[in-house]
């Protein structure tokens, strides 16, 4: 690739600037990106002919509002040639999820979806949710919706197929069967209550079911109890009936389960008011395993084909597309966009916008998804908004708040303690930005509360202002709630003034008299404390910033406590990550005995190389 920067002439317009760009093009595939006089990136797009795709915005007229908006805030311009224009359309999306440009559509949610695995390598594989790379050797399903789709379908297979789902330390130390095996949720293969070869029969069922033969599966049911209830095996054929009559249960909760589509992604737009949702239904094994909805920033007004286009070459950046992709709306560029999730999937992926029969019906199902969502949201937002606008009210403060930031602080007389941040905003709660903050100086172990906080809010700020020193993004917040009184505001505002962000307005929330909720007071620095009435809005959504300040703080702290209750001094060794501790536990037992072979015994275990158990050996013996 090549790179060339044109730069502004002094009071030229953007239609100048952009005329005076064609004179060094030529018709080559590539990115261009629009720059402002500040030389912030204001859009990123591709084209099979540079020179074609740029001589339309040097035209002075015919462009949409947006567009001219853009074309006159442009003051620079600067190409990426490519060797194709699928390369081009991939380096164009990284460059947007990357620069984030304000005229460019935006998927702001990029999380990935769950999986349900069931590992091979095992006589009685367990079945579970899984969510990342599909690097583990196994049988996946997914994608689905949500953790709480794979964990609904997690417990319909448990009920039919008594598939265990405890890990393999929990097998491996089972001497009697657990309360599962009591409430037939499963076989207990861990104390041999099942044999193998049946074990193996479940296991084909429940991946005949996943895949979609569920009717199958409930005919080898049905046979089955007959025989058994023929050869008077009355018991187990009860138990046969009682798995005919969750599967049965299972199949009709399943909701939508199109006959004519085995595996697909079912996407609709509906736009409106500049704003835009996008639901997915993920349809897989001809049955609806759940939907999500997205709210794309839309880059000042995109239409829909531009949303749809973007949407997909973002989605799908690190999810491996299905074989049918069907459409409410046309993407600009169909066959661009085809070949880059084919070359994705390693397969041919075909996008569709039906018109009629079942495929259309799911895409109406999904359009009537997403006006619904959206209507949802807006309203939402609008209350939102005026929590925001009575907040700015009530503590005096200059506009309603774009960015709250909620601190507060977990631990157990200075043991594990963490520290957590959350972040709320006109959209609500934003977890994506949620943070978590190990305290690694002395103010945790001495329980000093004070010292805790300080150490989050520096180490925060300190970053911020490396990363952001102008305040130009969006995560500078202007409002900062501390779970505390005066004695945590004031040491607050010392923090913030040595950074030299001291014009952040913060409020601190401690609980009155009585330290009843309903209760609270305010402090801000310098003034004197007060409350807001018992029924104010504000307070209710002032204690439910502070509650899931609370939520998230515990939740730190617990996940590190249990962390250190299942430390061992093997964690302590470098190079033993993971696998290597299981493989080490597995062989000797316990930490203790590892810490007592020689390494030739060490040498033993798979994945323990000789220099490998010279470290372990040396570690100890370094120990004593």
């Amino acid at each position: 690739m090549t790179a060339e920067d044109v730069e502004n002439g002094s009071g030229a317009s953007g239609q100048a600037v952009i005329q005076a760009c064609l004179k060094g093009l030529d018709g080559s595939p590539g990115v261009y990106r629009m720059l402002n006089s500040a030389s912030e990136v204001l859009y990123v797009g591709k084209a099979r002919n540079l020179r074609a795709r740029v001589s339309n915005y040097a035209r002075a007229s015919g462009h949409s509002g947006r567009i001219a908006r853009m074309i006159s805030e442009t003051a620079s311009m600067m190409f990426l040639t490519t060797r194709t224009e699928t390369e081009a359309l991939l380096l164009e999306q990284n460059l947007i999820k990357q620069l984030k440009p304000r005229y460019n559509v935006l998927l702001r949610d990029d999380k990935s979806f769950p999986d349900i695995v069931i590992p091979s390598g095992h006589p009685f594989p367990m079945i579970r949710k899984h969510r990342g790379k599909r690097s583990e050797p196994g049988s996946y399903f997914g994608p689905f919706a949500s953790a709480g789709a794979v964990n609904r379908t997690l417990n319909q297979l448990q009920r039919v197929f008594l598939l265990r789902t405890c890990t393999d330390a929990v097998f491996d130390g089972r001497t009697r069967p657990c309360l599962l095996y009591q409430i037939k949720r499963c076989a207990a293969p861990c104390v041999g209550k099942v044999t193998p070869e049946d074990y193996a029969t479940l296991l084909a069922d429940a991946t005949k079911f996943l895949q979609g033969r569920s009717t199958t599966v409930q005919a080898n049911l049905a046979r089955a109890m007959a025989e058994a209830s023929e050869a008077m095996e009355f018991e187990r054929a009860a138990a046969l009936r009682d798995r005919i009559k969750a599967l049965t249960q299972v199949q009709s909760a399943q909701g939508i389960n199109p006959r004519g589509v085995a595996e697909a992604d079912v996407i609709a737009l509906h736009l409106e008011g500049g704003q835009a949702c996008v639901q997915v239904f993920f349809i897989r094994a001809n049955q609806s395993w759940g939907n999500r909805d997205f709210y794309p920033r839309t880059g000042a007004g995109a239409e829909a084909p531009e949303i749809m286009e973007a949407f997909l070459a973002q989605f799908y950046d690190d999810k491996e597309p299905p074989r049918l992709i069907l459409l409410s709306h046309p993407v600009d560029n169909p066959d661009l966009v085809t070949q880059l999730l084919s070359d994705r999937a390693g397969r041919k992926v075909t996008l569709g916008v039906p018109q009629r029969g079942e495929k259309a019906e799911l895409v109406e199902n999904a359009a009537r998804n997403a006006r619904e969502s959206l209507a949802r949201k807006v309203a939402e937002g609008a209350s939102q908004n005026r929590l925001l606008a009575g907040l700015a009210e009530a503590f005096d403060l200059d506009a309603p708040p774009k960015r709250i930031e909620v601190y507060d602080n977990s631990h157990i007389q200075g043991s594990n303690a963490v520290g957590g941040m959350i972040v709320a905003g006109a959209e609500g709660f934003l977890k994506s930005q949620y943070r978590k903050f190990n305290i690694k100086s002395d103010a945790g172990a001495n329980s000093d509360d004070f010292g805790m906080m300080k150490e989050v809010l520096t180490r925060r700020f300190e970053r911020l202002l490396k990363e952001d020193p102008d305040r130009k993004s969006d995560a500078w917040p202007d409002l900062l709630l501390i779970d505390g009184g005066a004695g945590q505001v004031s040491v607050v505002a010392e923090i913030m003034a040595g950074l030299g962000v001291d014009d952040i307005a913060m409020v601190g929330v401690a609980k009155g008299v009585d330290r009843d909720a309903g209760k609270e007071e305010f402090h801000r620095p310098g003034q004197r404390p007060f409350a807001l009435r018992m029924n104010d809005p504000v307070l209710y959504f002032v204690q439910r910033l502070r509650d899931e300040a609370h939520r998230w703080a515990i939740g730190a702290h617990r996940a590190k406590r249990a962390k250190a209750v299942s430390a061992t001094p093997l964690d302590e060794i470098p190079g033993v990550g993971a696998a290597r501790k299981k493989a080490l536990l597995a062989h000797f037992g316990s930490a203790k005995a590892v810490s007592r072979a020689g390494i030739s015994d060490l040498m033993a275990v798979t994945g323990i190389s000789a220099a490998m158990a010279q470290t372990i050996s040396d570690h100890f013996n370094a120990r004593g």
